[in-house]
């Protein structure tokens, strides 16, 4: 089977470089460096736009992002597709760790644990991928993280581990 021309959709964006947004990054605290983006100050990651994520608000120790969901989400059922969803919890998750961070202090994701309970769509409607940061140590930081649509019906849940890499620390 062919694609008729009718059928083909097409989609463009933009975005800054990674390298430079880390560079800005940096030299500021976790909680800095989200009221920048939120600000405009600092142009938000290119998963953001490559995905059409917005960020919600993020808080001590919570990070949540929206997005509308649309075709260019969907796997081959007609759904959005799962990885859309860990990469929503994975940043609502990590970030919420990194809201608690001071500068020169970093994170990387170690686990994240998914678990869908419902099918999202165009018609859900936008989601929230909502994180928030249940353990904070030395070493490690525990978060849990879920996807609501507007009427709070929660559709997808998760728990990540993070690694907190500090300077000096091996």
């Amino acid at each position: 089977m062919t694609t008729a021309p009718d059928d083909v959709r097409q989609r463009t964006f933009t975005w800054s470089d990674p390298a430079a947004i880390a560079s800005t990054g940096a030299g500021l605290s976790g909680a800095e460096f989200f009221a920048a983006i939120a600000a405009g100050e600092i142009p938000p990651p290119p998963i953001m736009r490559a995905l059409d994520m917005d960020s919600a608000s993020f808080g001590e120790g919570t990070a949540a992002f929206r997005l509308t969901p649309q075709e260019f989400h969907y796997n081959p059922l007609g759904t959005v597709h799962g990885g859309v969803f860990a990469t929503l919890l994975d940043s609502a998750c990590g970030c919420s760790v990194h809201t608690l961070l001071p500068a020169g202090v970093f994170y990387t994701s170690l686990d994240l644990s998914v678990k869908f309970l419902r099918p999202v769509t165009v018609a859900t409607g936008p989601i929230t991928a909502e994180g928030n940061v249940v353990h904070l140590g030395r070493r490690t930081a525990l978060a849990e993280g879920r996807i609501t649509d507007a009427a709070g019906k929660v559709y997808v849940t998760a728990t990540s581990s993070c690694l907190i890499m500090r300077p000096g620390q091996s």
